[in-house]
């Protein structure tokens, strides 16, 4: 049952935000583009109460209530980034808003981009592990089950650590080639 509600919320996520943007731009209603996009976020309450309720009816932490907190703590930590960048390109491409800017490839723009990725990588993090610990403290159980997928991601959280920061070095080590042809 909790898989269908965390299916159904994802699905809900994506139908919210591009029916949203189509209200917004094409159908020229801004205020229930406002509504609907602004339903978005609800999306995670519902799969967080329906986590809570499979738990307080007797459930044990599983792999399913750890997708819950993964799919939360990332909306968490990359969800007013998303709905951002979504908006300016549904601006441009039904409003005629001019062409978003690309994200510079290089330089210390590029480095700070990748570091703030990462701090917003970090938030969905501890949001996400403590809804998995505060599941499994909530089951009466223990949280192991539930904090699976946590170690796993905890690889994944060092390795996007590394490369993110790796661009606040990039350059540092290689001469500048524009100041060796003058």
């Amino acid at each position: 049952m909790l898989l269908a509600v965390i299916a159904a919320c994802e699905i809900g996520f994506w139908v919210l935000l591009v029916a949203g943007l189509a209200a917004r731009y094409l159908l020229r209603l801004p205020k229930i583009g406002l509504v609907l996009l602004a339903g978005v976020p609800l999306v995670d309450v519902v799969m967080l109460v329906a986590s809570v309720v499979d738990i307080q009816r007797g459930a044990e932490p599983s792999f399913k209530h750890s997708l819950a907190a993964i799919f939360i703590g990332v909306s968490v930590g990359f969800g007013h980034q998303t709905l951002q960048w979504a908006d300016k390109w549904a601006a441009h491409y039904m409003a005629g808003a001019p062409r978003p800017v690309k994200p510079p490839k290089k330089g210390p723009e590029r480095a700070r981009r990748e570091r703030a990725g990462w701090f917003r990588h970090l938030l969905a993090y501890v949001v996400g592990v403590g809804i998995m610990i505060g599941l499994g403290l909530l089951s009466g159980r223990g949280y192991d089950a539930a904090l699976g997928p946590a170690w796993t991601w905890t690889i994944v959280l060092v390795i996007d650590a590394i490369v993110s920061f790796s661009y606040s070095f990039e350059g540092a080590a290689a001469p500048d080639r524009e100041k060796e042809s003058v």
